[in-house]
């Protein structure tokens, strides 16, 4: 297990809106940053990008439950994020499986996400909702 991982997860499980200065610690200035929604580069849009998502957000909560370090440098975080939205689910919780790919030095200059968006979103809303849900059966 590596440590470096174990150590970034641990610290980023801990952000909150109150802690997004945290993030200077965690990732380098150039960071990019992408997940199937959205892509962000530079610390200051990434501090923006997470002050919104703590904003909309509530009782957000990431498990992190594997540490994989591929290379020197390089590895995978599986982890369950769980989280409440007032317009997704009936503001009831959620719960999305994912995994993280990282690269760093000193600190993260990649983090690029990896999860169903059909879970996160859209399979959540009151009118594709059903729709999704619906298509996905199918398809399996």
């Amino acid at each position: 297990m590596s440590a470096f991982l174990k150590g970034f997860a641990h610290a980023f499980a801990e952000l909150d809106a109150s802690r997004l200065a945290e993030l200077d610690r965690l990732y380098s200035a150039d960071i990019l940053f992408q997940d199937p929604l959205h892509r962000v580069e530079g610390l200051p849009a990434l501090r923006e990008y997470f002050a919104q998502l703590y904003a909309n957000a509530s009782d957000l909560h990431y498990d992190f439950h594997g540490y994989d370090e591929t290379a020197p440098g390089e590895g995978y975080l599986r982890w369950t994020l769980r989280f409440r939205h007032p317009r997704l689910n009936g503001g009831e919780p959620i719960q999305l499986p994912g995994c993280s790919y990282l690269r760093w030095t000193d600190r993260v200059y990649l983090h690029r996400d990896f999860f169903d968006a059909g879970a996160l979103l859209y399979e959540h809303l009151p009118l594709l909702g059903p729709l999704i849900r619906w298509l996905k059966r199918r398809l399996a």
